[in-house]
């Protein structure tokens, strides 16, 4: 579809196996679309992605198959899901036919005042079926794992304001494979739908100026529209813009989404770096990485939630340049580069160069993210923390990424990447200089964690004092320390 000509006043979207069609304004997000169609079992609770009372089911892309895949509807553009499957707590199963998910939680008393539970079938059923669940388990390490290989933190994005969590965990352990017959079993082994080519251009009713919302066919196409249009807002899982839409009030003249591009859902393995698409979301990239990063395998289980991670991209997370994204402090710990593409070329960006102040980035107008790559071989002892008031699903007080190679008992690199201590993310330089070629002993630590105090510029707000970030810091370096050696004295036995 041509983004110069094209006129599109209507998108189609399949629910619950019928096809609809949306041609509301292009801010409207999924949920007041399906909530405006009947489907009132997805619930606004909180309107930024935090409670997952929105939540839905949509068939993504997986190798040959399809995946059942949960996100918030409260945050996905209508128009996002142009041409794509939808299934709300409603299609799972009528009152007559019990879902599985919906036996258990009826039979479990998992279900207490009622207004969460459609969100927690729709993400207890994503996690059903996902195809690597078995009684073996598959939770991440410090998940929970149920015998039936339900990993709890499925679970994560959704909230029960009547805090009935135990039988919400019972029904979800009691759960068994899906029948043969099992239509939504059966629906995974056939591709998802192909991205549509989408351009909506409607009036957005309250102020009655016209909206455009743009998904091109390739990324050549959306590198020429951000050239002729470089005001135009980007948008991939929308986890940060939809939060600005329903928050904020916030409203776009134009929207492309890069989501669905297939040049940046690539992931290629060199002998010196790995490479990966910005449009992947972090659960795609967590399952394409499959422990082969260890500093993001650790990071993966601690961002957002679930649901969040479904949508949202490392693309994305960098793209905001927010100083409290969880993302930054890592990659920066991994000297990840970033591959920039306009219309006049490709060029590859330090991580640690990239961030120029508060939201401010090296990124020119027409320019996208379109990978990230970490360069090989990876360090020797690696780790993330993140400093936050609960445990899952919250903002950052502090995150630190460390990467240290340690050879022969000396510290022969260190990289150190800050989030959260500064208006933009970034290295723990003065301390990284401060270890490396030393002892890698306690003595070595704490003198260097005096000095990892000082970084960065902490600042007092509602999240932590400056006092708090400056000892979390101190006490990180210690902390990693502590951790290594946890790790490492398994191994020493092994051998």
């Amino acid at each position: 579809m041509s983004a110069e000509n094209s006129l599109q006043t209507d998108c189609q979207i399949t629910v619950n196996g019928n096809p609809l069609d949306f041609n509301g304004p292009p801010h409207s997000n999924a949920l007041d679309f399906l909530r405006n169609q009947g489907l009132v079992g997805s619930k606004e609770g909180c309107a930024e992605g935090e409670c997952g009372a929105c939540a839905i089911l949509v068939a993504r892309t997986d190798g040959d198959g399809s995946r059942w895949t949960s996100v918030n509807a409260c945050l996905v553009p209508a128009a996002a899901l142009d041409g794509q499957e939808v299934i709300t707590s409603e299609g799972l199963g009528p009152v007559e036919n019990l879902h599985p998910v919906q036996e258990e939680m009826a039979e479990r008393g998992g279900s207490q005042c009622g207004y969460c539970t459609p969100g927690f079938i729709c993400s207890m059923a994503a996690e059903y079926y996902r195809p690597e669940r078995s009684a073996q388990g598959t939770a991440e390490p410090g998940h929970e794992c149920g015998p039936n290989g339900f990993d709890l933190h499925a679970l994560s994005g959704n909230l029960c304001r009547c805090t009935g969590y135990r039988p919400i965990r019972d029904a979800a352990y009691a759960l068994g494979e899906p029948a043969a017959d099992d239509p939504l079993a059966a629906r995974q082994s056939n591709s998802a739908p192909a991205p549509v080519a989408t351009d909506l251009y409607t009036a957005d009713t309250p102020t009655g100026e016209l909206g455009r919302f743009r998904r091109p066919a390739s990324l050549s196409e959306a590198l020429q529209i951000l050239a002729d249009e470089p005001q135009s807002t980007v948008v991939a899982g929308s986890t940060d813009w939809g939060v600005e839409v329903n928050i904020k009030g916030a409203r776009a003249r134009s929207v492309v989404a890069i989501d669905r591009l297939e040049e940046l859902r690539q992931i290629r393995g060199e002998d010196d770096f790995l490479e990966f698409g910005a449009s992947l979301t972090l659960s795609e990239v967590e399952r394409h990485l499959a422990g082969r990063v260890p500093l993001l395998g650790q990071l993966f289980g601690q961002f957002a939630s679930r649901l969040i991670r479904n949508s949202a991209t490392i693309g994305g997370n960098l793209g905001t340049g927010s100083p409290i994204g969880d993302t930054p402090p890592a990659l920066l710990a991994l000297e990840a580069q970033l591959v920039l593409t306009s219309v006049q070329g490709q060029r590859v960006v330090e991580l640690a160069q990239y961030f120029t102040g508060y939201r401010q980035t090296v990124r020119s107008a027409g320019e996208l993210i379109t990978a990230i790559r970490i360069p090989l071989p990876l360090a020797t002892h690696t780790s993330f923390q993140k400093i936050s008031k609960r445990r899952f699903d919250d903002i950052s007080s502090v995150a630190v990424g460390y990467a240290l190679t340690v050879v022969d008992g000396v510290i022969s690199t260190a990289r150190i990447g800050l989030g959260g201590v500064a208006a933009t993310p970034l290295r723990a330089v003065a301390t990284e200089a401060m270890l490396e070629g030393k002892a890698w002993n306690i003595t070595t630590i704490r003198e260097a964690a005096a000095v990892m105090a000082e970084e960065g510029t902490p600042m007092d707000d509602h999240r932590a004092s400056a006092k708090y970030r400056k000892a979390m810091l101190a006490s990180s370096l210690e902390r990693f320390y502590a951790q290594q050696l946890a790790v490492q004295a398994p191994m020493k036995e092994a051998k």
